[in-house]
Order: structure tokens, then C-alpha cells, then sequence
């Protein structure tokens, strides 16, 4: 395979340039490898005018250098000029064109061959990644489903705790309810136990007020004690100035307790009785 590679260089003289009477062209390349470095050598005779008779001489020393694309395999490879030219600009550039022929390149094979002995190593090596990408990769599965189940857990926990707590809720509640209805019973047993002795007291008394005459001068008064924690009888019969004897009359002294209601008439009442 041939590869031409073009090189151009315009050098500025500082003198007039009108002919290149006589010129030639050396290199000193060489290949290393991958690169091409060297210098091109260009000299000859010019004249400063059309009407001159003398000559002047010029050397050029032109620098190259080019790096061989990795492709292409340079061991067997010569270098060469396969074309040289010029041309005079403006009166004092000379523009040289120069194209290096590259002879006996050759590309290189996709697989080199000298390195399919490790192939298998290689194969070895991938088939190793491969199976410690798969067992990572089932480890993360193994922790993801781990992680999947324990939240699953977690929210069958949470959700437990939830309906475990409503029906606290709704127990306590219920004996709130309960406890609220007793107590509203016990209380509508009290009145109606406390109405109840009323009326009664009120039917004694009553009874009482029927034994005297309509036509009588003598208003009577009766009290309504209610016993209470350190009451008795002697403090009873004290306070209001009456006996036993009066107080068995209305009352039935055999059990008393705490809030029992005792019917103590007055001391003109009881005079009054005894007359």
C-alpha cells in the first residue's frame, strides 16, 4: 500500500527574487516506528532581476515531522519523494511543495495473531467478570427481595398496632359508656330511694297533723334530722330538748344508720301530747 502525504512551505527571501536559475532537492528522513522526522534539504541559484548577469545561491533547511496513523504497520515501510515543485510569489517568496511517498504500508489485522495464544486466558478472565457479575447481581436481588419482605413486614406490624389500638379505643369507651350508665343508674336509685323516704315522712307527718282537731289553738312543729357520721342519740335528744320516749313515738330507733331520717318534734309538741 502507497500513501502520499503532502508538505508546503513558503519561505520569504530578503532580497528580490525574480528567476530560480538552478535548484535540487535532499532529505534526511527516516522511519521510527510510528514517525517520520527529518529535515528537507532544498538549495540552488537565483537572480535578483530579469536584467541581471550574476547569480545568487540559497540553501533551505525545511523541518518534517508526522506521526503514522496506529492502523497501519510502518516495519516494512520506505520513504520516498514522488513529487517536488515550486513556485516564485510577490518577487521575494519562493511556495515549495513537496509530496513524501510512503511505500509498503500495511494494516493491521483487526485480531493480531501473535496474541491469539491468549485468547483463552482472556476468555478465562471474561468468564470470571461474568460470573462474579452474576453472583453480585443475585446478591442484590437476595437483599432487594430481603428488603421488599421486611418492609412488607414492617407495614403488616404497623397495621397490627393500628386495629389493636382502635379496639382499645373503642373497649375503653364502652366502659366509659358503662361505667357512665351505672353511674347514672346508682344515682336515679338514690333519688328514688331519697323520694321514696320523703314521702313517707311526709305520710307521717301527715298522719300526725290528722290525730290533733281542725278547731285546735296549738300550732305543732316537727324537725326532719338526717344522721350523719358521729350523730347519736344523746346528741340528738340534746340538741332539740327531747326524750327517748318521744322519739321512739315517730321513729323506730331498733337500726339506725348513717342517713336515716328521724322525725323530732318540737318541745311544745311533745308537751302538748303529754297534756
Amino acid at each position: 500500500m502507497k500513501n502520499i502525504i503532502p508538505f508546503k512551505k513558503d519561505v520569504i527571501f530578503k532580497t528580490n527574487l525574480s528567476e530560480i536559475t538552478s535548484i535540487s532537492l535532499e532529505n534526511t528522513l527516516s522511519l521510527d516506528k510510528d514517525k517520520i522526522t527529518g529535515d528537507f534539504i532544498v538549495s540552488g541559484e537565483y537572480k535578483i532581476s530579469d536584467t541581471s548577469t550574476t547569480v545568487e545561491q540559497f540553501t533551505l533547511n525545511l523541518p518534517f515531522e508526522i506521526v503514522m496513523d496506529e492502523r497501519f504497520d510502518t516495519k516494512k515501510a520506505t520513504i520516498d519523494i514522488d513529487d517536488f515543485y515550486y513556485e516564485i510569489v510577490n518577487n521575494n517568496v519562493l511556495s515549495i511543495s513537496i509530496d513524501v511517498l510512503i511505500d509498503k504500508l500495511e494494516e493491521k489485522p483487526l485480531i493480531d495473531l501473535d496474541d491469539l495464544v491468549d485468547v483463552e486466558p482472556v476468555r478465562d478472565i471474561i468468564d470470571s467478570e461474568e460470573d462474579n457479575m452474576e453472583s453480585e447481581n443475585f446478591d442484590i436481588r437476595e437483599i432487594e427481595k430481603t428488603n421488599i419482605l421486611t418492609e412488607e413486614k414492617e407495614f403488616e406490624n404497623k397495621l397490627v398496632e393500628e386495629i389493636v389500638e382502635e379496639k382499645e379505643e373503642i373497649r375503653d369507651i364502652g366502659e366509659e359508656r358503662e361505667e357512665t350508665k351505672d353511674t347514672v343508674e346508682e344515682k336515679q336509685d338514690v333519688i328514688r330511694k331519697n323520694d321514696f323516704e320523703k314521702e313517707i315522712v311526709e305520710e307521717k307527718i301527715n298522719s300526725l297533723f290528722n290525730q290533733f282537731s281542725s278547731d285546735s289553738e296549738v300550732y305543732v312543729t316537727y324537725n326532719v334530722f338526717i344522721l350523719r357520721d358521729g350523730d347519736n342519740l344523746d346528741s340528738i335528744m340534746e340538741k332539740y330538748g327531747v326524750t327517748e320516749e318521744t322519739l321512739k313515738k315517730y321513729n323506730d330507733l331498733s337500726n339506725l344508720k348513717i342517713g336515716d331520717k328521724l322525725i323530732i318534734p318540737s318541745p311544745q309538741t311533745d308537751s302538748y301530747e303529754r297534756n
